[in-house]
Parts: structure tokens; C-alpha cells; sequence
């Protein structure tokens, strides 16, 4: 699987932090060994599961080419091979590879729809 946009989810607070240390590296890095990533057309499944009704998230719109470190398509549900398949990378994704920030806001009703993004 390709895609031509990454997106990575975050608060304004830890898009801070990340720009600070040149790269993008959230807990789940040391936790689970990869960043969480969705493409456009999956991005509302992780924002409505663990973001839903929250103000403060963004979009990291990436470019996958600016990333260095290996992607890998692996499923959603660990151990699920038929579940979806999100893109995972293995280590920190250096600032330089995002390409916009974007306000990600819930609707009224708390959830999450499809971005409309740059480009």
C-alpha cells in the first residue's frame, strides 16, 4: 500500500514538544516500537476512537518521502491479518517531513469527519 500523504494525530501541546526536539516521537514509540499513522481515508477511525470530542488535536499532514525510517502497512488489530491495515513507522519522523499542521475539530456531536486538506 501507498500513499502520498501521512497523517499523525496529536495535541497542539505535543506538536510543541516534537518541534522542539526536531522529531516526531510519541509515547507509543517506546511503547509499542512505531508511530501510529492513517492515510486521509483512515484518519477519522483513530481521531473518533481515542479524540472524540476533543478540541485541541491536529493533523500532521507528512510527506512520506521526508520520513527516513521504515514504514511498514501492518494491521489495525494485531493478530487480525484481514483487519485494515494502517501505515506504521519505526522510529522518529524528523520534523522536517510534515508539511502543514492542521485544527482538527469534532463536529457538535463530539466525532471526527473526513479533512479537507492542503493541496
Amino acid at each position: 500500500m501507498e500513499s502520498n500523504v501521512l497523517l499523525h494525530l496529536c495535541t497542539a501541546e505535543e506538536w510543541d514538544a516534537a518541534r522542539a526536539a526536531g522529531a516526531v516521537a510519541p509515547p507509543s514509540l517506546a511503547e509499542v516500537g512505531f508511530v501510529h499513522l492513517s492515510t486521509p481515508e483512515q484518519v477519522t477511525l483513530p481521531a473518533n476512537r481515542l479524540f472524540r470530542g476533543r478540541p485541541d488535536v491536529l493533523l500532521l499532514v507528512i510527506d512520506p518521502a521526508r520520513v527516513h525510517v521504515d514504514v511498514r502497512w501492518e494491521p489495525g488489530v494485531p493478530g487480525d491479518p484481514e483487519s485494515m491495515r494502517f501505515p506504521h513507522a519505526y522510529g522518529p519522523i524528523p520534523t522536517t517531513a510534515v508539511t502543514a499542521t492542521l485544527p482538527y475539530r469534532p463536529g457538535d456531536d463530539g466525532t471526527f469527519t473526513a479533512p479537507t486538506l492542503p493541496g
